[in-house]
This record gives C-alpha cells, sequence and structure tokens, in this order.
C-alpha cells in the first residue's frame, strides 16, 4: 500500500519523470502556460511554486540549486530576472489549473497550467473599494 506516499509517478522511472517535469517547468517559463492532463499539471505545478520561490530569495545559492534542477540557464536566468520578482509581496500560489475538458483520443482529462499575474494581487483592492 502507498499510504503516505506523496509522488505522483506518472507512469514513468524517477529519471524520465524528473527530466519531463523540468521540461514542462522550462516551457511553462518560458511561456506563461502549458497546455497539459491534469495530474502532470498538478506535479509541475509543485516544482514551478518552489523555483518560484528560490527566486524571489535571489542569492547565489538559491540560483545554483535552480539550475541544478533545472538544467538550463536560459530558463533559470528568465526565473530571476523576469518572473520572481513579479511575486515578490505574493505568498504562493503562483500558477493555477483551469480544466479544458478531456482528450479525444483517450478521453484523458486536460487543463491549461498558468502562471499567475503578478499585477492581479495589486489589482484585487481596487476592486472592493469599487463596490
Amino acid at each position: 500500500m502507498r499510504h503516505k506516499k506523496d509522488t505522483l509517478k506518472l507512469g514513468r522511472n524517477s529519471a524520465h519523470r524528473n527530466a519531463m517535469l523540468n521540461n514542462m517547468v522550462c516551457g511553462l517559463f518560458a511561456n506563461g502556460q502549458i497546455k497539459t492532463t491534469v495530474t502532470r499539471a498538478k506535479a509541475v505545478r509543485r516544482v514551478a511554486e518552489k523555483l518560484i520561490t528560490l527566486g524571489k530569495k535571489g542569492d547565489l545559492h538559491r540560483y545554483r540549486l535552480a539550475i541544478s534542477r533545472l538544467h538550463n540557464k536560459t530558463a533559470v536566468k528568465q526565473l530571476f530576472d523576469e518572473i520572481a520578482p513579479k511575486y515578490q509581496e505574493r505568498n504562493g500560489g503562483y500558477t493555477r489549473i483551469i480544466r479544458t475538458g478531456v482528450r479525444i483520443g483517450d478521453s484523458a482529462e486536460m487543463c491549461l497550467l498558468q502562471l499567475v499575474e503578478g499585477v492581479a494581487v495589486e489589482a484585487a483592492p481596487a476592486a472592493e473599494k469599487a463596490e
């Protein structure tokens, strides 16, 4: 029984799973959103949010930890220079999952995994004042 085992295996061995998740996170950082299955999106969300938190700290040690995880210097540079500063005032919840229906071939539940805009946090109090 797999009690208290929280790793989503995704039908792959550990090396393949880690490589797939790292590539998906790089795609998420490059494009702002990716289309994937819900199960994969939940696994990618965990990795992406931890990396954004590393980016918010912004020191050399965290930079090297991010490179050791992603193996992609351009994605890490984009994370530390562009993405993480947008979320400096936000305490988690950097991504959202929007379900889009089922895939035609195998009826897998599909979704969009998006980065939440950093501006939305600042716009929320303005909406409350309007009411």
